[in-house]
């Protein structure tokens, strides 16, 4: 096999081939999901909360991803990984460049880091020097405490025209990816045909160039709120390698995610 690049994905994207993402944590749901079809995996600060059973993503470290990524690595060698830098660990440029040193040592191929165009700087500094990043807008998790909770955003003109502000700017710094999460199917179509670098969508609709779920709500395991854009394919297809293969497909047709997982 040859190992996924994010010039695929550019390919993909003019090809409007949609595309499958989900968190990954360890070798063995890694190689399951990259033999079900899964070729981009997100080594997510989720783990906090799915794994580690935090009640938010902040108490997470750059050592705990980068443990993980490893794991990840082993399971699913030719995988593009996205591997987080989680909260404060790229507070300024300097410190964002050691922070994805170690991640991309770990088996990272991009980061990913939360916030917009404050974080033009640090992403034209970290692509420089060998570094791919993948920028995330909307809903930012390590942000809920300035949301007050885990809203969507750019509901209002003001806040999409933000958004699709700071979306450009990242995309003009050299962010090769972007993350757009919890916000309105309609904001979310203008963004994605605003870039020319794939847009992943996590409860933005199906007009995205691709979707990310984390793991635990695919399979319905995950404790406490159920997000609105999550969909239990376990459930649905009876085992896990079926649901995986199932969740690929749907995603591929534009089935999933439905209205019923959007926000207007």
């Amino acid at each position: 096999m040859k190992p996924t690049t994010l010039s695929q994905l550019r390919q993909w994207k003019q090809e409007k081939h949609k595309f499958a993402t989900i968190t990954a944590y360890d070798a063995s749901f890694a190689q399951l999901f990259a033999e079900q079809g899964i070729s981009v995996m997100l080594i997510g600060d989720s783990l906090g909360m799915v794994v580690q059973g935090q009640d938010s993503t902040l108490p997470v470290t750059v050592e705990e991803i980068a443990y993980h990524t490893r794991c990840v690595r082993r399971g699913a060698p030719h995988a593009l990984l996205l591997a987080d830098l989680p909260f404060m660990s790229y507070a300024t440029p300097e410190q964002a460049f050691e922070s994805a040193a170690v991640l991309m040592r770990a088996g990272g191929n991009m980061v990913k880091l939360e916030g917009g165009g404050w974080l033009c700087d640090t992403v034209r500094m970290l692509t420089e020097r060998a570094v791919p990043v993948c920028g995330h807008l909307g809903l930012t998790p390590q942000s809920v405490n300035i949301f007050g909770g885990y809203k969507v955003q750019g509901r209002d003109e003001v806040a999409a025209n933000q958004l699709i502000k700071d979306a450009m700017m990242l995309e003009e710094a050299g962010a090769q990816l972007l993350v757009l999460e919890c916000v309105p199917v309609d904001l979310a179509r203008r963004v994605t045909e605003e870039l020319s670098i794939p847009v992943i969508g996590i409860g933005a609709g199906n007009v995205t160039d691709g979707q990310i779920l984390v793991m635990h709500d695919a399979f319905g395991i995950t404790g406490g709120h159920t997000p609105k854009f999550a969909k239990d394919f376990l459930s649905e297809a009876g085992d896990i390698r079926s649901a995986v293969r199932l969740y690929v497909d749907q995603v591929a047709q534009g089935v999933y995610p439905g209205e019923e997982h959007s926000f207007k």
